[in-house]
């Protein structure tokens, strides 16, 4: 008689990485479908910096014993561990902890999300392992038990009105947003937000009144792909949002704004990043990324890169695009990818 084969194989060496991004267009309170108050956000896309990991597996262990390198990254670490015990779970791969490996081009504290690109790409590194698919809403819910807050980085660059705190898209904004060209820059303030403290502002009637009104607006934005009313509800936004996280160079990024042509600016509700946004479908578009990055410097606000808000690939696990980090090796045509050198960030 042959022996039974119900012995389950263990997981293989699995490899992930998740891309970042760039503030926020859109922050605070909002209603759910059920009516109640909640906060969210939109953000900034951006295919640049990235976070990979690669998980080893170690069938001698459980799927709590996880040891991760760097050893301070703790929030990713509980997401493997939690995706171990899922995957685990419901595969035919015997359950197992192992070696998590990360390395990240996304800086800390400056609201890019690196720890949801941490969170982000050890998910992905142990689902490849144990060889499944997690849909997106089960893979933000994982990264919210990990890091209390997580920013919408599984769902790829939709444009996604997200609850953070919960892990929930609150509407599908549509495809994506308005083709804009955005000229980063950092600003001013202390870096290293506690972005959960942040959310602790209790939200008032009008919170809500002016998030509904803003939401309103952007999802006509999305819709008409528009431009100069997406410039408005970020810039609006980021008025809005001084009262929590104040930042002295705001009215600054407006005047240039103003004087370069600008549609708008949008910044990190929880960090110091921030970027000016422009159409290019408007003549002259080139000319005034060039007179605001002049602007920028004669103001003594660093430049970082120049991008469009529609990266050329849309492959959550796969490869974004580069950010445009340094010279362009592209035509002049496209404002989005100018020669102009910027340092890296």
């Amino acid at each position: 008689m042959n022996a039974p084969t119900d012995r389950k194989t263990p997981p293989t060496t699995g490899t992930g990485q998740s891309s970042c991004h760039h503030g926020e267009i859109l922050q605070g309170a909002f209603l759910d479908d059920r009516g109640a108050a909640c906060r969210a956000l939109v953000t900034m896309p951006l295919a640049g910096p990235r976070s990979r990991a690669v998980f080893v597996p170690d069938p001698d262990t459980t799927a709590d014993s996880v040891v991760i390198s760097p050893n301070d990254r703790s929030k990713a670490r509980r997401a493997a561990i939690l995706t171990c015990e899922l995957c685990g779970s419901t595969t035919a791969r015997t359950p197992c902890g192992g070696q998590l490996f990360l390395s990240s081009e996304v800086p800390d504290g400056l609201g890019m999300g690196s720890s949801s690109a941490d969170v982000l790409a050890a998910i992905r590194a142990v689902v490849d392992a144990y060889g499944v698919h997690l849909p997106a809403e089960t893979v933000s819910t994982i990264a919210v038990s990990a890091e209390r807050a997580s920013d919408p980085l599984m769902f790829d660059d939709r444009a996604l009105l997200f609850a953070q705190r919960e892990g929930r898209v609150l509407e599908d904004l549509g495809d994506r947003l308005p083709p804009a060209v955005v000229v980063g820059c950092l600003t001013e303030g202390a870096t290293g937000v506690d972005t959960l403290e942040l959310g602790t502002h209790h939200i008032r009637d009008r919170d809500v009144r002016v998030g509904e009104r803003l939401r309103a607006l952007l999802r006509r934005a999305v819709a008409r792909s528009d431009v100069a009313l997406l410039g408005r509800v970020s810039t609006e936004s980021a008025r809005y949002n001084q009262r929590i996280l104040d930042k002295s160079q705001l009215d600054s990024l407006a005047e240039i704004a103003e004087r370069v042509g600008a549609v708008g600016l949008q910044i990190a509700h929880s960090g110091n990043v921030a970027g000016l946004l422009f159409d290019p479908n408007q003549p002259g578009t080139g000319d005034r990324i060039r007179a605001c990055l002049f602007e920028l410097d004669r103001n003594d606000i660093p430049s970082t890169r120049v991008f469009s808000t529609r990266p050329r690939s849309r492959n959550g696990d796969g490869d974004h695009g580069r950010a445009h980090r340094g010279r362009s090796r592209t035509p002049r045509s496209d404002p989005a990818r100018q020669g102009t050198r910027m340092p890296s960030i």
